[in-house]
């Protein structure tokens, strides 16, 4: 859980967390926050803290969350937001599809379904999240129903194929990742996510959202480029092209 300002939710999402089939352990990131996250965290009896010294960013947050569960061992890695905004429930299905191997990415889409208007998504964010879905798809040959979703199951041989460290720290790497695993190859599975807007739950400003949609677009293009050999990328190498296609089951 990559939490940052989220003493109002984290105890909920971790208890409705830990209630769910598959679960082992929880990890909470904490990106500098300045309210009482820290303390809450600390009480979480099975959970591993860890603390940003100085703000990192979301894409440095999430660095240090899929690094700590890779050093613990962890053979399939679940990345849900502490605000509560998505829920728990469907732990258990992310972790069946990529333990019976359909899958070796999961995502919790908030468009399958209709649940994003429904679940209280502004109508702005909702017409940007279609827009930039639709070019991406275009860009990238993929089939998603959306790219912006904070609620990503992985299994350890993706994680461990992908150089994440050399992505951003801000935003953007949400969308940097998702490219990488086109890129290898790998059939990226969706289920139907309600989802909850609330005082609480995290969002960026405006100026922060036209940053990361501008990103959004530029790197679908830089990844069709590569795929046409006419640019090249450190974040779409030739060797890892399609070295993920089939899942280990298959």
């Amino acid at each position: 859980m990559p939490a940052y300002n989220a003493e109002a939710t984290l105890v909920k999402t971790y208890q409705e967390v830990m209630a769910q089939p598959f679960v082992d352990h929880v990890i909470v990131v904490d990106d500098a926050s300045s309210d009482a996250t820290e303390r809450i965290a600390k009480t979480l009896s099975e959970a591993t803290y860890f603390r940003h010294p100085v703000n990192r960013g979301y894409g440095g947050n999430q660095k240090d969350c899929y690094r700590l569960a890779l050093e613990q061992g962890a053979d399939i890695v679940i990345m849900v937001h502490p605000d509560y905004q998505y829920t728990p429930l469907l732990i258990g299905a992310m972790t069946t599809m990529i333990g019976n191997g359909l899958n070796h990415c999961v995502l919790g889409s908030r468009i399958l379904g209709g649940y994003a208007l429904a679940g209280g998504m502004p109508w702005y964010k909702y017409v940007a999240n279609r827009f930039l879905t639709f070019v991406e798809n275009v860009l990238t040959g993929a089939k998603l129903s959306e790219y912006h979703t904070g609620y990503r199951a992985f299994s350890r041989t993706l994680l461990e194929s992908l150089d994440l460290e050399n992505n951003s720290d801000d935003f953007i790497f949400d969308n940097q990742m998702l490219c990488q695993i086109i890129w290898s190859g790998t059939i990226i599975g969706e289920v139907s996510c309600p989802t909850k807007y609330f005082e609480e739950a995290s969002s960026i400003n405006f100026r922060r959202s036209s940053i990361y949609g501008i990103g959004c677009l530029w790197y679908g293009l830089l990844y069709r480029l590569c795929r046409w050999h006419l640019a090249s990328s450190r974040l779409f190498p030739k060797e890892k092209r399609n070295r993920l296609s089939r899942p280990d089951n298959a």
